[in-house]
């Protein structure tokens, strides 16, 4: 049976005694790419342009990392840890080769499994994100907006989206095609939350001095950095700073966009990581 975004079951694999939710389609030839999600997002939190358009030329596999939205267990409390179950739930799933795509916390969490486990990851894709060391700064709003219980529209273009009228319009539909499936994942509890925010804190804050970034000259995979122009909430100068220390990586940013650039450029963005997927 062929699947969509739309249609796929939601699965559990068993990681350390605790079931993580994932769901899993496409053309099961080449390697699989894994998509690990923004602060307290989960399986319904990606768009189905994109997922459906990279389906058609590789399994796709959406993964909630433990105690995330639909996944059982207690949170994970340090990007490290949570990197750790995330190589243990592609190991679970019977592969033994990836390509990652990390999309604001889930970026700092698929550049750990590449260092801690690199045998693991054949190529990058890291999406308004940060880095060990980086510039932790966020605009004002952006706490108070991102931890609402239940966020509004309103929240999400701001903490999303660009400022002009054909930004917003963009973030609306974007919002639109993400709630379109009837089966919606489970909404990640007020304990990520806590924990997700704590762990980015922590690990941002983690690296200090001159060649804080050194580590990063680690990460030998090939990899695609994309922002938007102003990110509100990882300020977009950390993705400069992830191409200049990441021997092979490459970096775009969008106009007129910030935090979830790919959702309000889609097509483009898919263009994009195909090319980058595929050379």
């Amino acid at each position: 049976m062929s699947y969509t975004h739309f249609t796929v079951p939601t699965r559990t694999v068993e990681v350390g005694g605790d079931a993580f939710t994932y769901r899993r389609w496409g053309n099961p030839s080449g390697v699989p790419l894994v998509f690990i999600a923004h602060f307290r997002g989960g399986l319904d939190h990606w768009d189905p342009i994109i997922t459906d358009g990279l389906a058609a030329g590789r399994e796709v596999i959406l993964l909630n990392g433990r105690g995330v939205a639909s996944s059982s267990g207690i949170p994970a409390t340090t990007i490290e840890q949570m990197a750790d179950d995330i190589a243990a739930a592609i190991k679970a799933l019977g592969l033994t080769q990836v390509d990652l795509l990390g999309f604001s916390i889930g970026g700092l969490q698929v550049q750990e499994v590449a260092l801690r486990h690199p045998e693991l990851v054949r190529k990058l894709l890291l999406i308004g994100t940060g880095l060990r060391g980086g510039d932790p700064t966020m605009a004002e709003g952006v706490r108070e907006a991102a931890s609402n219980p239940v966020p509004t529209i309103e929240d999400f273009l701001f903490l999303f989206f660009g400022r002009s009228e054909t930004a917003k319009k963009a973030g609306l539909a974007f919002w639109e095609r993400r709630n379109q499936r009837s089966d919606q994942d489970t909404p990640s509890s007020i304990d990520v939350a806590l924990a997700q925010g704590a762990a980015f804190a922590a690990y941002v804050q983690s690296a200090q001095g001159e060649n804080r970034f050194s580590y990063l000259h680690d990460l030998k995979q090939p990899t695609l950095v994309v922002n938007g122009v102003d990110d509100v909430m990882i300020p977009s100068i950390n993705s400069w700073n992830l191409v200049q220390n990441i021997p092979d990586a490459q970096l775009l940013i969008y106009p007129d966009s910030g935090h979830a650039a790919h959702f309000q450029y889609p097509e483009r963005f898919l263009k994009h990581a195909l090319q980058f997927l595929e050379e």
